[in-house]
């Protein structure tokens, strides 16, 4: 009797053993999933304003992610819509809602805000002007004002410099700061970056572009006494903003890119650093028909 208990007693010891290896198997294998590292090839591509942060992210994602290539390309914000919608790319950056775009193409990509900018008219250092009334603005933009001294600055000649059409950039700018005002033809440039050096180069030039392409070799102005700060943007005081977005394509999103989309959006030390502002630091909303909340 004794020694078919203690055979028993066995019996149960193994079966308990087994249930708890595999109960730690299986706890291990759905850690595992979920923390699946990335790999796949990620092709983003479109807004300029946009791509100094997804760059930056980039090096912090792929080596957490060493089998993932990202690949992070401008264009402007309608390139990355429209190719993010047939499947060129994976990754669509825009700084304007897909329906503000096209309806139609609203219909085929996923939206993810992942950022707030702020954009500015910018002009070359050497202009004596700080600030203008949004009048002034408009009346440079439309040739109305053609001469710096018209506005209280030196006797110099304007250059205007412009996005191209499909800018993201530049629709926002004609948007929220001109009222839509029709522009005058002027020189274009496909990217900010090529906006800021035209900018720095040209004596007399103005333009505009994201806080996020704001640098020493160019100046930003103010507007109706109101500073171009991301503070300012977070209230509404400085009504030149915009959500910056990553779209994808609707039902073909894969985990991989939601994730290195998701580390772009939290990634608040170079959200700041870069002159972007965190979604949550907003204290207004703004749908894509310009309705504040």
């Amino acid at each position: 009797m004794k020694k078919t208990v203690l055979i028993a007693a066995a019996a149960l010891s193994i079966f308990a053993l087994a249930a708890c290896g595999k109960s730690d198997s299986t706890s291990s294998s759905t850690k595992d999933s979920s923390t699946k590292a990335v790999a796949e090839k990620i092709t983003v591509a479109g807004s300029t304003a946009l791509q100094p942060l997804v760059e930056a992210n980039v090096e912090g994602f792929t080596s957490e992610n060493p089998s993932a290539q990202i690949t992070v390309q401008g264009g402007g914000s309608g390139l990355g819509l429209s190719q993010v919608s047939t499947g060129a790319i994976q990754i669509g950056n825009s700084d304007l809602f897909a329906e503000e775009k096209d309806k139609t193409l609203a219909e085929k990509v996923k939206d993810h805000k992942v950022a707030v900018v702020g954009f500015a008219p910018i002009v070359n250092k050497a202009i004596t002007v700080d600030g203008l009334t949004t009048a002034q603005l408009k009346a440079i933009f439309t040739g109305k004002v053609t001469n710096w001294k018209e506005v209280g600055g030196q006797d110099l000649k304007i250059t205007i410099i412009n996005r191209a059409e499909g800018s993201g950039t530049r629709f926002n700018f004609e948007k929220y700061g001109l009222d839509n005002a029709q522009v005058v033809k002027a020189s274009e440039q496909d990217s900010s970056g090529a906006v800021v050096q035209m900018v720095a180069q040209t004596p007399g030039a103005i333009s505009y572009v994201a806080f996020s392409n704001v640098n020493d070799s160019i100046k930003a102005l103010s507007l109706d006494n109101v500073k171009p700060t991301e503070k300012n943007v977070a209230t509404n005081d400085w009504k030149i903003w915009s959500y910056e977005h990553m779209y994808t394509e609707k039902g073909n999103t894969t985990d991989g890119q939601e994730k290195f989309i998701t580390a772009v959006s939290k990634n608040k030390t170079l959200l700041k650093k870069l002159g972007y502002l965190s979604i949550s630091d907003m204290k207004v909303t703004r749908d894509d028909e310009g309705n504040i909340k």
